[in-house]
């Protein structure tokens, strides 16, 4: 477990670097505001159902309901980000236990036959009710991830960026989902302990019971320390551009700082603003129906 975590810290690490080199581009993210077509119906679903009840009027003597409206225009990043789930939801993607769509309703039939997961690998009821964070993830991807790691302004790199933008938001997603198996974890090593908080449904106890402040710190740098040893630049002579002073403390101050493609304080930060006490909140949502079905 505890390396699958450091294996996503890379993974988002890397994928934050690669949006940042280029710029904002507040228009992604602004309803209509770059034309898209119609989302691909997810399934034939919606159109049986609406055949369904033309039919049915039809033999009630009644008039046909009325067509749907046409949806709202959505933004281009909302719209790559549903049409590369309904690809990656369509081979199976979302079955597994540690993937999360942002867009579930919207997924397609499998093309491939879905794989038999460990049953106990997680409490069910529990998982369904944590399992649902990614409106909170793209939320604070918007107000605090994109802010702090890109440069204000518009380099008309739409498509790049929006791609982008959806490898961090499932690189994100997964992290702060993966609490569920670390809450599952600490509930089996010490199922006394965590029952005694959850029966009460004692939030803030539990919390207190999960945090260690001791291992933050050690995870905030390492992040901090990758950032700086992924976001250097190589020089041709062998070199790194990051090299000198200023190199180990994080990129702060000036000339040190515009050697690295990211700060890496900056990554630092919001790894400990924002996916760690998420993925908290994640395992402490989990831990409070981690109880339910179960016998007292």
């Amino acid at each position: 477990m505890r390396s699958a975590l450091i294996r996503q810290e890379d993974t988002i690490i890397f994928n934050l670097i690669e949006r940042a080199q280029f710029a904002r581009n507040d228009a992604v993210y602004e309803p209509g505001a770059v034309p898209v077509p119609p989302l691909s119906a997810p399934a034939a679903a919606p159109v049986a159902a609406a055949a369904a009840a033309a039919l049915a009027a039809a033999a009630a003597h009644q008039p046909p309901p009325a067509a749907p409206l046409p949806p709202p225009p959505c933004s281009l990043l909302e719209y790559v980000l549903r049409e590369t789930e309904r690809l990656h939801g369509s081979v199976r993607r979302y079955t597994s236990p540690d993937e999360h769509a942002f867009f579930p309703d919207d997924l397609p039939p499998l093309v491939l036959p879905p794989l038999d997961y460990p049953s106990s690998a997680l409490h069910a009821p529990a998982a369904r009710a944590a399992g649902r964070a990614n409106g909170r993830v793209l939320r604070a991807y918007l107000a605090c991830v994109l802010p702090a790691l890109t440069s204000p302004g518009d380099d008309a790199n739409y498509g790049s960026a929006a791609t982008l933008d959806v490898l961090c938001l499932q690189a994100l997603s997964k992290r702060i989902h993966y609490g569920m198996f670390v809450a599952e974890a600490k509930f089996r090593a010490a199922p006394a302990q965590y029952g005694a908080l959850i029966r009460p449904g004692d939030a803030e106890g539990l919390m207190r019971l999960l945090t260690d402040e001791g291992v933050e710190r050690k995870v905030v740098e390492r992040v901090r320390r990758k950032a700086a040893t992924f976001g250097q630049d190589i020089l041709d002579g062998g070199g790194c551009d990051g090299a000198g002073a200023g190199a180990g403390a994080g990129g702060n101050g000036g000339e040190a700082a515009r050697r690295y493609k990211v700060p890496p304080d900056a990554l630092a930060e919001m790894y400990d603003t924002v996916v760690m006490p998420m993925t908290k909140d994640v395992q402490v949502e989990y831990l409070l129906r981690r109880l339910d079905g179960v016998d007292a």
